[in-house]
């Protein structure tokens, strides 16, 4: 750190209780915000600085502090803390300036609705360009800008959710390592080969799009841009084999829950089995599993969906 005019940094560095101050400082902001696992990186920080100093007092009050994070950890191992939503925006047109054609994902508080954030931004950028000239685009379908009037600023925005290899899994076993140091985020478009976004389950397909952003959240902004953007496109029979894992998913945590919750394990059920269900596992199985597939390449994935239908009743 450089020197500031006042002399603070006394010449060279910020003396070592001035560091100790600001840490601590940063530890109760992490704990005030439910971030109890950063407040014992924090302190490892400074405990060996008080030791070296011999501040037994300081340690003490310290290692309490810690007990205190630790407890809260425990206390809420049941519980999921709302560390925030997160959005992709796309800003469209010459009005945006250096900002069209630009992505960004979002960082909004805990529970923050779609057209909370929507409404906000158009709002914003109503101020800026004049509320005629200002339109959100509705869907998550790639952006093609010869059919946007020049003459308007376009924004879209679309949930997403963070995103993980299977490996990265292994490592990230805690609903909070599951929401922190995020910098990979997907959302998901279905569309259909003749250009409708829904269809029959045999005309079905999705496109699942990957994002990574130049930081990782939590960061010390709550906007941040995207640097890479991947695309997959799934099959209608790869996309019934991804809803199926999602349907034994939501059983295998209602099942498991701890406390029980009838009620949550109903809705589940009627989600997944429910007669009144369209497009439920019975018409998948119907549509895809009824005879073998005359494409060699379908297989594979004919059998994965079996394998998937075996799970599922099992659970």
């Amino acid at each position: 750190l450089s020197p500031d005019e006042d002399g603070i940094c006394s010449g060279r560095y910020f003396s070592e209780s001035g560091l100790v101050g600001l840490l601590e400082q940063a530890a109760e902001l992490f704990s005030t915000g439910g971030l109890y696992e950063t407040v014992n990186e924090v302190y490892k920080i400074v405990i060996p600085i008080l030791e070296a100093h011999r501040d037994f007092r300081k340690l003490t009050l310290t290692h309490s502090k810690l007990q205190k994070a630790f407890d809260s950890i425990i206390n809420k191992a049941g519980q999921k803390r709302m560390f925030g939503t997160y959005f992709r925006v796309g800003f469209y047109g010459s009005k945006f300036g250096d900002l069209d054609e630009q992505e960004f994902v979002y960082k909004e508080p805990a529970i923050t609705k779609l057209p909370e954030i929507s409404h906000r931004l158009e709002g914003f950028y109503g101020q800026c360009f004049g509320e005629d000239a200002v339109e959100v685009i509705k869907d998550s379908a790639p952006v093609d800008k010869r059919k946007l009037d020049p003459n308007k600023a376009y924004i879209q925005i679309t949930f997403v959710e963070p995103y993980f290899d299977e490996y990265e899994m292994k490592d990230r076993v805690t609903y909070f390592e599951k929401n922190f140091n995020l910098c990979r985020f997907m959302y998901a478009t279905p569309f259909t080969m003749d250009g409708r976004p829904r269809g029959e389950l045999s005309e079905q397909y999705k496109r699942n799009t990957i994002l990574t952003t130049m930081h990782a959240f939590p960061y010390i902004r709550t906007r941040i841009n995207v640097i890479q953007k991947e695309e997959f496109i799934l099959t209608p029979i790869e996309v019934a084999i991804e809803d199926m894992r999602k349907k034994t998913q939501e059983l295998t945590a209602a099942t498991n829950q701890e406390p029980p919750d009838a009620k949550m394990l109903q809705m589940v059920l009627q989600g997944s089995v429910g007669a009144t269900v369209n497009q439920g596992p019975l018409e998948v199985a119907q549509v895809f599993l009824a005879e073998i597939p005359s494409d060699p390449k379908l297989y594979r994935h004919h059998n994965k969906l079996r394998l998937c239908f075996k799970e599922f009743i099992m659970r």
